[in-house]
């Protein structure tokens, strides 16, 4: 058995602030951008040492705004990384040059350990020891070479069954024990890396989100190994997936007694089967099962910047929401707003398609049903709160007042593009805070108002797109006609189809615009 940890799998909420602090401030190298195995539309970042050797891999699936976890009983509760013991003191003083609050150094197993938090309330050890080299060393411009992080040092698990889950790991991944401090068993492999199992009886659960563990993973030599293991966790009562390809490696998945989460994965192929070693990290890669949908999938994915590059400084403003910037920018802004049950990835590659020099300003409704996003509330498919479309509209308002501000949009280059629910709010938006939309596009849309408002839209141009099979296509004749008594410019066009979105909704938008 080749021994040890291949990577550790966590989740963010925040891509820019992730990067910036694993490969700004830690100085790890950003080896792969991929879409998700399990999720396409799922960025997946992995960092490591200059080649992303199996042993130096920390990977993230980020959830861009996605919901906060809760780490504890059940999970891995803490990542480590190696240093050189004498470099401890390098890292604190780096860590309050950057504002952070590490805490340590302290001695831990005999270990000089400096714990700090990523930006979504990880803890990150950093641990001094000789006992781990980099396979392929990396460090960055700014933190000097005997400094470098060297690779993972290990991870503690918060274990409901600490025996049994000591027990698959000694059995199943190679470990043997090796310390006890406390409630804490020391389990160290072959290669020298470490699993801290730690009796975490009575601590509270867990819950999967944003800022948690997803697993850990173990090396396996080969395909061989892995189905050996397998055919072994099967005989023992647990019950390991079949065999993933994840196109780096190929790899199981099984949970322990305790249900934290393990992988085994294979050593190769490795990070460098798509890529050469000096561009290593630089292309966003989709799964091979995807790739037609490559650049639908591309303007889906956050966007971020490496370190010291130009970014965009997101604001606090009502509304989450998202920029997509495409390589050559006109200066246009699309304002996209989704339907029901969607979310602000939804609209951005039919925008793009229709759009391709636009910047894209996706927004994520607030209002909730069966716990998916919409812009406010229905009572039933025709019928809708009057209240909450006004007090939503008001929010939407100041939104886009905060985006102009904060993010120095021109209003004379902005357009709203709305579909369903989504255009519905604009609808409404256009009565109730005239002038702030001038020029809009509804797709699928209807009037929203018991008793509609006066209001001036004299300033308004409107493209509505109705589908002929659509159950909402009866009344885009009265949307259209009562936005052109309130003196808007209205252009009504109908498509071939039901509620759902096409390519002549694309034409159309294009043509429009």
């Amino acid at each position: 058995m080749v021994a040890g940890i291949h990577h550790i799998t966590l989740i963010t909420r925040k891509v820019q602030a992730n990067v910036d602090f694993y490969a700004g401030f830690l100085g790890l190298r950003l080896v792969k951008r991929t879409g998700g195995f399990e999720d396409a539309v799922q960025l997946h970042l992995f960092y490591g040492d200059a080649v992303g050797s199996p042993g130096s891999l920390v990977t993230f699936l980020v959830w861009e705004d996605g919901s906060p976890g809760r780490p504890g009983l059940g999970q891995v509760g803490e990542i480590s990384l190696a240093v050189e013991p004498t470099e401890i003191g390098f890292w604190l003083t780096r860590a309050l040059r950057h504002g952070l609050r590490p805490e340590g150094p302290m001695v831990e197993f005999g270990e000089p350990v400096l714990r700090l938090k990523d930006p979504d309330g990880v803890i990150v050890k950093l641990v001094g020891t000789p006992a781990l080299e980099a396979a392929v060393p990396w460090a960055a411009a700014d933190i000097p070479a005997e400094a470098a992080i060297r690779r993972i040092r290990g991870a503690t698990l918060f274990a409901e069954t600490p025996a049994e889950t000591q027990a698959m790991l000694e059995r199943h991944f190679g470990y043997r024990a090796t310390a006890k401090a406390g409630t804490i068993s020391r389990l160290t492999s072959e290669t020298g890396d470490i699993v801290d199992v730690r009796d975490a009886g009575g601590f509270w659960s867990s819950a999967p989100g944003t800022g948690t563990v997803d697993h850990v993973a173990f090396r396996a030599k080969d395909d061989a190994e892995i189905e050996a293991v397998r055919t072994a966790l099967q005989a023992d009562g647990s019950w390991p997936t079949a065999t993933h390809d994840r196109k780096y490696f190929r790899s199981l998945y099984v949970r322990e007694p305790g249900r934290i989460l393990f992988e085994l994965a294979t050593d190769a192929p490795g990070m460098l089967i798509d890529e050469d070693e000096a561009t290593l990290g630089t292309r966003l890669f989709v799964p091979p099962a995807v790739t037609e949908r490559s650049d639908e999938l591309t303007v889906m994915m956050p966007q971020f910047s490496m370190p010291g590059e130009p970014r965009v400084i997101y604001r606090d403003l009502p509304f989450v929401h998202r920029f997509y910037t495409p390589d050559d920018p006109d200066g246009s802004v699309l304002i996209l707003l989704h339907g029901s049950g969607a979310n602000e990835t939804t609209l951005l590659p039919l925008a793009h398609r229709a759009a391709p020099r636009a910047t894209l300003l996706a927004v994520r409704g607030r209002a909730t049903e069966e716990g998916l996003p919409r812009w406010f509330k229905r009572l039933t498919p025709f019928s809708f709160d009057q209240a909450d479309i006004v007090k939503e509209a008001e929010a939407f308002d100041a939104f886009v007042a905060g985006a102009i501000a904060a993010y120095d949009l021109d209003p004379a280059r902005i357009a709203f593009l709305g579909y369903s629910n989504g255009a519905n709010l604009l609808n409404a938006m256009m009565a109730l805070h005239p002038h702030v939309i001038r020029r809009a596009i509804l797709l699928r849309s209807m009037p929203v108002y018991d008793e509609p408002p006066k209001a001036d839209m004299s300033d308004v141009q409107v493209l509505i797109v109705a589908g002929e099979t659509d159950d909402y296509g009866r009344y885009a004749r009265p949307l259209a006609d009562w936005l052109t008594s309130k003196g808007a410019t209205v252009e009504l066009a109908t498509v071939p189809h039901g509620h759902e979105l096409t390519d002549d909704d694309v034409e159309l938008i294009g043509n429009w615009l």
